[in-house]
């Protein structure tokens, strides 16, 4: 055993040598000290978290292009041991497979022990930027893993993991929906979809509640939008122009309103507006707002 490092890491340096890898550097990173590998993995030992987002084929071909025109690798991915025998990245899957498609046999490897690391995906990439869509099934695929593993733990504990609140509503609305206009609610999600002080059970089943209060929401916005097309309205807006009228918090900076109030809300107004009477200007106006 290396003088002074932990068992878990020495147990670690083993593992990434048994599963065919060389370890180039054990080392305590700068920030806490905290005991990592630096290493070359086999590619074929380095899988996604199953849980993260689907590969974007236009980024991986670029990042070919990219490495091919620098002629090296020079961004690492972190890795944590796998559940059942090799390695999951939880940050680096574009650039695995890009290496893999390249023909390549190892990737460089931040290799760090402690495998809650393997949730802190939103945090960790960097890679390609996140769309909304692609955080919230990121945030109800970590969710549905943490319940299995850990299911007496709270939902308000994994803030930090989840990001934000309101992703793993969406993300139950977009496993079913992939076209769903979240970001058009986002503005008042933040403000009132809060992490739960509940089990990760009965949290999911909130999660799930207020998924379908927020549908019945866009069930009538829908009409909404349609009778404005047929007035010739074609406007990319006019749907956030409909939400934003509608949004029963605006701007307030400190917001103690329910969801399920702020849902109400939304569905009495919307319930009561004319299409006949909208105009244009006056939905661009309440986008701005």
């Amino acid at each position: 055993m290396l003088e002074n490092i932990p068992p878990e890491v020495e147990k670690l340096r083993e593992k990434v040598l048994t599963e065919g890898g060389q370890v180039l550097a054990v080392y305590q990173e700068p920030f806490k000290g905290h005991w990592q590998i630096f290493a070359l993995l086999p590619l074929a030992k380095v899988l996604p978290t199953p849980f993260q987002r689907d590969l974007s084929e236009a980024h991986v071909e670029r990042l070919q292009e990219v490495i091919t025109k620098l002629g090296r690798f020079l961004d690492p991915i972190v890795a944590v041991p796998a559940p059942e025998g090799g390695f999951w990245t939880p940050n680096g899957n574009h650039r695995r497979e890009a290496l893999r498609r390249m023909g390549r046999e190892f990737i460089t490897a931040v290799v760090v022990p402690d495998p809650n690391v393997a949730f802190e995906i939103l945090a960790l990439n960097t890679e390609k930027a996140h769309n909304l869509k692609e955080k919230a099934l990121e945030v109800i695929r970590m969710y549905r893993a943490l319940l299995a593993a850990e299911p007496a733990r709270k939902e308000k504990e994994y803030a930090f993991q989840f990001e934000e609140a309101h992703l793993a509503t969406l993300g139950l609305i977009y496993e079913k929906n992939e076209r769903f206009s979240g970001s058009a609610y986002v503005p008042i999600l933040r403000k009132v979809d809060r992490f739960l002080d509940l089990e990760l059970p009965l949290a999911l089943e909130e999660r799930g509640r207020r998924a379908a209060l927020l549908l019945e929401v866009d069930a009538l916005v829908d009409p909404i939008v349609q009778a404005l097309r047929e007035r010739g309205y074609n406007q990319p807006f006019l749907r956030h122009g409909i939400i934003s009228k509608v949004n029963p918090v605006k701007r307030k900076k400190i917001v103690t309103m329910s969801y399920e109030e702020a849902m109400n809300r939304m569905k009495a107004a919307l319930s009561t507006l004319d299409p006949a009477k909208l105009r244009v200007e006056e939905l661009a106006a309440a986008v701005e707002e």
